[in-house]
């Protein structure tokens, strides 16, 4: 097994034995099973194993102690993301625009996870991407808007799954809430005045992402993920500056009307 091997299965220990965690709701102090035990529970051997627990260590998210096995260290750090990204949930709800900000962080971490994913992405990552995307269609057939973003939401998150780069999978996971929050106005703002073939156009641009990442195409993955994303900026512009400027016109035809 080649080096780079190695590091990819280790990163899926990882992140197997982070949900692991999470599953049987472990607290600080609490001992995870032992390297033969998670081996055997994984199946892999104990070199991933050992791979893995050194990487959630340094992380903070473990405390190995000589002799005496490994503990969760602190269950505070596998929320740090969203924690820190809270705060920002109270700025967009006051000024919208802050959406704008969160477009251009979603391009900078998705162009990053959408090529790790076209070059990582399991078979199993590949089913979960391809059920998301089948469940998105579903919900824009149905018109169903918050079922829409919400899965609009879950294809991104399983892209970054796929990326099997657990510092990337944490940021969306922060991210996950606040996403969620724009997608859903993003897609009232681009779906207000051609819902149809906008909707039409989101489905050709989220396969066209899925499809490169199933063939392998990192770079067509990138390109398509950023195509993706400027086309919903430019969109959510145009119905800003419509809405200013039906604004501006009501205005100007009831000039006793409050400013």
């Amino acid at each position: 097994m080649t080096k780079q091997s190695r590091s990819r299965l280790s990163d899926q220990v990882a992140e197997k034995i982070r949900q692991l965690i999470q599953e049987k709701h472990l607290q600080p102090g609490d001992r995870i099973p032992s390297e033969r035990q998670l081996a055997e529970q994984l199946e892999v051997s104990r070199v991933p194993i050992r791979e893995a627990l050194r990487s959630l260590c340094s992380e903070g998210l473990l405390v190995t102690r000589r002799g005496g096995g490994t503990y969760v260290q602190d269950s505070d750090l596998m929320n740090w993301p969203a924690q820190s990204i809270a705060p920002l949930e109270e700025l967009i709800h006051e000024d919208p625009l802050y959406r704008y900000d969160v477009l251009e962080a979603r391009r900078a971490l998705e162009a990053s996870t959408a090529w790790h994913a076209a070059h990582r992405a399991t078979e199993t990552d590949k089913k979960r991407i391809e059920h998301c995307f089948q469940v998105m269609v579903r919900h824009q057939q149905n018109q169903d808007a918050d079922l829409s973003a919400r899965a609009d939401a879950q294809f991104h998150l399983a892209i970054a799954m796929a990326s099997h780069n657990v510092v990337l999978l944490q940021l969306m996971n922060g991210l996950f809430q606040l996403v969620f929050s724009t997608v859903k106005e993003n897609r009232r703002a681009m779906f207000e005045f051609d819902n149809a073939r906008e909707v039409e156009i989101l489905t050709e641009q989220h396969e066209g992402v899925m499809k490169a990442i199933l063939n392998g195409d990192a770079d067509r993955a990138r390109e398509l993920i950023g195509h993706h994303l400027d086309h919903v900026q430019a969109k959510v512009r145009l119905s800003e500056e419509n809405k200013a400027r039906e604004q501006r016109i009501f205005r100007f035809s009831n000039p006793l009307s409050p400013p």
